[in-house]
């Protein structure tokens, strides 16, 4: 498979799994570019592999890990609000979405780094392992650790949110 092949069929998979990680679409277009600039120049060396598809997210997720550590990087953006007519009052699923995303962002970068992969992009634990370099346990204690904070968040949003009725 060549480099263009490649870009076509997984960039938005992987633009997808970007966003899901930084929480930005912008930041997201931006990281997926800078990988697929470094796979571009390494292809001959990452087609040979026994799965490049593997290697190109475990790079997006190492450039996600050292792009977090930088200061420049903590800005916060806001999502342009755009008004639309329609017949269904989604209103409801989207706040539903957009509280347990923010919940999700609130994680430690390892444990939501984990909740993307294994629910976002529905890998196992050891790809998960294999893309952070870690062990499945690890894998495992960290979705635990991860889903325990999200219920107990969501445990205390709906105790605020019933106590200001």
């Amino acid at each position: 498979m060549t480099f263009e092949e490649y870009a076509f069929a997984r960039t938005s998979a992987l633009v997808r799994l970007a966003r899901l990680l930084t929480g930005d679409e912008h930041r997201a277009e931006d990281l997926v570019q800078d990988v697929l600039a470094r796979a571009y120049a390494r292809w001959g060396r990452i087609s040979r592999t026994d799965r490049p598809d593997a290697y190109v997210r475990r790079m997006l997720v190492n450039t996600h890990n050292s792009w977090w550590r930088r200061r420049s990087s903590r800005e916060i953006s806001v999502a342009a609000v755009l008004d639309r007519a329609g017949d269904v009052d989604e209103a409801a699923g989207v706040a539903e979405r957009d509280a347990l995303w923010r919940l999700v962002c609130d994680l430690p970068a390892r444990q939501r780094t984990v909740i993307v992969l294994r629910y976002y992009e529905d890998l196992d634990d050891t790809s998960i392992a294999e893309l952070l370099d870690c062990s499945a346990g690890t894998v495992r204690t960290h979705a635990k650790r991860a889903l325990a904070a999200l219920r107990q968040r969501q445990i205390a949003a709906t105790h605020a949110w019933a106590g200001e009725l």
